[in-house]
């Protein structure tokens, strides 16, 4: 079995909750909007890192990073892009499409492919949640699970 961390949307805040699920995972994929550098290099100290640019990544440390990146462990293979909308499917298909974007966690599934928003783990945006994902991937399956973060306490780093 392995697990995925997912992360989206940071807009330059790496929240100590966030760190602490992501612990443990075998991967993790950051889906754009990340904000800061040092954003990166956290996540890089947990796991091997897959990370996308986001419409608001537009500093010169940011131009390095991809559009959409892919993923393959296990069986499973998982395409990276920050919004959803611009997804372009292609042969052969993704099993999982990850997203960011709308700060909207959500799990959706459509012509076989699960896609999947873990939200944003950044700022909070209106009344919308704090949140991660990951998905556990245990060869041909992969299982998403969408975390709310407690984040009362947390300060911006």
């Amino acid at each position: 079995m392995t697990r995925v961390g997912l992360i989206s949307d940071t807009h330059g805040l790496m929240r100590p909750e966030a760190l602490a699920f992501l612990a443990g995972c075998d991967y993790i994929v950051h889906a754009g909007d990340v904000g800061k550098q040092d954003v990166l290099a956290a996540l890089c100290a947990i796991a091997p890192l897959t990370v996308v640019r986001g419409n608001n990544d537009t500093d010169a440390w940011a131009s390095a990073l991809p559009e959409t990146a892919e993923l393959v462990t296990e069986q499973i293979r998982i395409l990276v892009i920050h919004d959803v909308a611009e997804v372009v499917l292609s042969s052969p298909l993704p099993n999982v499409v990850v997203s960011g974007h709308s700060h909207k966690p959500a799990t959706s599934t459509r012509d076989g492919v699960l896609f999947v928003n873990p939200g944003s783990a950044g700022p909070r945006r209106f009344t919308l949640p704090i949140s991660v994902a990951e998905l556990r991937v245990d060869g041909a399956t992969a299982t998403p699970r969408i975390i709310e973060l407690d984040c009362a306490s947390s300060k911006r780093r």
